[in-house]
């Protein structure tokens, strides 16, 4: 009896403690729950879908345009500060690849290759001066590229100098026999101004003043340069024309700062020119200048290069390639081109941590020299990095619009685009050539076939520029306004998108109507830099339903760059056409 009173006690016992654990216990682990949820809505921020820098605790309208306000985004996913998150889909329409970087280097084509240009040999150059103040009634020199023999006739000059000096002859020629050394003194005064000969003898022996004399060229070579025209004045040593011996020429590269180390004096090269692709020619590095030029941060380094055969025309557009020694090949870490996103003098790319999670952070490298396809990277990156290689435009693009590190911002924090917000588009944002536009939008398949048919008028224009064809260059972008005056913006049933499409249709025709009008190809090619600009931007917004290549070469406008857009791979480059045909490469797939 006792021992079942003391399983009863002990019974009630545990059911007090269950009873206080469900009481208590439960509604203590719904406060903590309750107090974490609190605290997570206290720390939410929010932000304006079109005004991204406004940042307040709470909900309500945005102080500038009145919106709601939004739920900002958190970093409860764990990302690090710099870090940033792209959705599968986002992923896809931005074609996205990655590659991981490696120490390669194939000896058969990852050699330096530098673009340079022919110019005379200075060595071989020699000025036809003026020997005396006077003024020319007749030169026979005309013409650059004109050969020059010594003793060729080459002007005839009037000298009221020759004449005072002609008198001060016969005079002194008739007291010769008294006064040798006052005769003898005239003469050389002659003689200094290269005047002698039968043209002399005859003002002796007639006693008659010659109004004017011809001069002879005292130098031989090819005219690369004349500096005065009939009826121009003289003076004493000024140049009259220039000749060069075009037996030998220089071939001038120039070599960026960071890649000085790679050459040296002596080291073959390969030279190759549009001229004669199938021929290659080689010579030695004989100079390499010891000063930098501050402006474009390059030395110049020259070889010389024979030319008995005149193959080599000054003005001509060639290419080096130099082979690194077997030292200079150890540990060298490079990226594909396509990787590298360029502002100013800051190259970044686009580094994925987790190759099985799509979050990108920016990493600024310092490059070095170019090899083949690839750049070599001097600090930045390690071997066994994974960076994109595809898409690096539409990375960097999502970067800016989440507030992070980017090209265009090294610090980070939401970048202005004019946009966000607006549009309420499907996809995501993409940067061209500084202007943020959106990756994509859906839009009639009919206004995407208005739209290819001004990109093939624009692939014309860009071939006729290839042609240096500056009469069909007109003719192209003529039908190209043509056909952009065809598009029917009423397709466009999404009001942002027809926005959208008016400020880039009104810019493409501006640099369109600019091209037809140009007076000289090289206008031509300025506003083709805009045209390839605001059409690129339509193409990646709207889409043409084909593969387009974003191409892009550095030397380009001053040595700016500039971009263009290709049907196919191969580059064909518009701003020098047949003189440096192949200078350019592919940064971008456009999809």
């Amino acid at each position: 009896m006792k021992n079942n009173k003391i399983i009863i006690y002990v019974g009630l016992l545990l059911l007090g403690v269950l009873l206080g654990w469900l009481f208590f216990g439960g509604s203590s682990a719904k406060e903590t729950q309750h107090n974490h949820t609190a605290a997570t809505e206290a720390n939410q921020m929010w932000t304006c879908s079109m005004h991204p820098q406004i940042m307040q605790p709470e909900a309500g309208d945005c102080p500038i345009c009145g919106m709601d306000l939004i739920p900002a985004e958190t970093s409860a996913d764990g990302l690090l500060a710099d870090q940033f998150k792209l959705t599968e889909n986002a992923m896809a329409l931005a074609n996205v690849e990655t590659t991981v970087v490696g120490e390669s280097f194939a000896d058969s084509e990852n050699e330096p290759t530098l673009s340079g240009k022919i110019t005379v040999n200075e060595d071989e150059t020699a000025i036809q001066p003026a020997h005396f103040n006077g003024r020319i009634e007749k030169l026979f020199v005309t013409s650059l590229g004109e050969k020059v023999a010594k003793g060729q006739a080459v002007a005839k000059i009037y000298s009221p100098e020759l004449i005072a000096a002609q008198q001060e002859l016969i005079t002194t020629y008739k007291l010769r026999e008294s006064q040798p050394l006052l005769y003898k003194a005239v003469l050389a005064k002659f003689k200094n101004w290269k005047v002698h000969g039968p043209q002399l003898d005859e003002v002796v022996k007639t006693g008659n003043v010659k109004t004017s004399f011809i001069i002879y060229a005292h130098v031989s070579g090819v005219v690369t340069e004349i500096a005065v025209s009939d009826g121009a004045h003289i003076m004493d040593g000024k140049p009259i024309f220039k000749v060069s011996n075009l037996n030998t020429v220089w071939a001038n590269f120039d070599v960026y700062e960071n890649q000085i180390s790679l050459f040296k004096k002596g080291q073959e090269v390969k030279v190759v020119t549009s001229a004669y692709p199938d021929k290659v020619f080689t010579a030695k590095v004989s100079f390499i200048d010891p000063i930098l030029n501050p402006q474009t941060r390059t030395v110049n380094l020259r070889v010389v290069l024979n030319n008995k055969d005149q193959i080599f025309k000054p003005g001509m557009f060639v290419e080096g390639k130099i082979k690194i020694s077997n030292a200079q090949k150890v540990q060298m870490v490079y990226v594909p081109a396509s990787a590298v996103l360029w502002t100013g003098k800051r190259s970044v790319v686009y580094l994925q941590p987790d190759p099985m999670v799509a979050v990108f952070e920016m990493r600024q490298i310092s490059l070095g020299n170019k090899v083949g396809g690839k750049y070599q990277v001097l600090e930045g990156l390690n071997d066994g990095d994974q960076i994109v290689t595809n898409g690096t435009f539409t990375v960097d693009a999502a970067a800016q619009l989440q507030g992070k590190k980017s090209m265009m911002n090294s610090t980070g924090g939401k970048s202005m685009t004019g946009h966000e917000g607006h549009l309420g588009l499907q996809g995501i944002n993409s940067k061209v050539d500084n202007t943020v536009v959106i990756e994509r939008v859906i839009v009639a398949k009919a206004f995407q076939n208005q739209l290819n048919a001004v990109y093939t008028d624009y692939l014309n224009v860009k071939d006729e520029l290839v042609k240096d064809d500056f009469k069909k260059v007109v003719a192209k972008a003529k039908s190209l306004l043509a056909n952009l005056a065809k598009v029917d913006m009423k397709l466009l049933t999404d009001e942002a998108a027809h926005t959208q499409w008016m400020t880039l249709e009104k810019e493409i025709k501006s640099a369109g109507a600019s091209i037809a009008t140009a007076n000289e190809i090289n206008v031509q090619r300025n506003h083709f830099k805009q045209l390839s600009s605001k059409l690129t931007n339509a193409i990646e917004l709207f889409g043409i339903n084909e593969k387009v290549y974003h191409q892009f070469c550095p030397m380009a406008d001053s040595n700016n760059g500039a971009y263009w857009l290709s049907k196919e791979e191969k580059v064909s480059n518009p701003y020098f056409g047949e003189a440096m045909l192949k200078c350019g490469e592919v940064k971008q797939v456009i999809e």
